[in-house]
């Protein structure tokens, strides 16, 4: 996620990360955290429409694509499969807005912006972060070649 910052964003997000809270707390972040995935696990099994989806923190740190991958990753270590996890960030928002006959899912006469990877995510979650291509409107982006563009405009970092 870092490389595909601009020297200016990366700079700003490492700060604001190595600052110090504005207010001790004596709240267990970890704990907290552990909570939240039982809650998403206890929310599926009692019938619930989990979503998944990187939100904007204010803090810079939340990249398309990579804020998506680190959210399928954290459902799986919530305990989710890696297949169940790829559904929750794919399927389960189209079928939320009421289009899954028309997205999120890869089926014929769907439209559908693919992601190639190295490995299969659906049995190894790691595998996630192996992208090598991105179809995005029937275009095909190397993603190695975008983030090199990236450094090539501001520089190595």
């Amino acid at each position: 996620m870092l490389d595909a910052m601009s020297p200016q964003a990366r700079e700003a997000y490492l700060y604001r990360r190595q600052r110090p809270a504005d207010k001790p707390t004596h709240r267990d972040p970890a704990m907290l955290f552990k909570r939240d995935m039982e809650m998403e696990r206890a929310f599926v099994a009692a019938g619930g429409l989990l979503l998944g989806g990187p939100d904007p923190t204010g803090d810079g740190g939340v990249l398309p694509g990579y804020g998506d991958q680190r959210e399928i990753e954290l459902l799986v270590e919530a305990g989710f499969s890696p297949a169940e996890a790829i559904k929750i960030a794919t399927l389960n928002g189209a079928t939320y807005l009421g289009r899954q006959d028309q997205i999120g899912s890869i089926a014929v006469g769907k439209n559908a912006d693919l992601v190639v990877m190295k490995g299969n995510p659906s049995t190894r979650i790691a595998d996630i972060e192996n992208v090598e291509i991105v179809f995005k409107d029937g275009v095909g982006y190397d993603s190695q070649k975008l983030v090199d563009s990236v450094r090539g405009r501001y520089g190595e970092y």
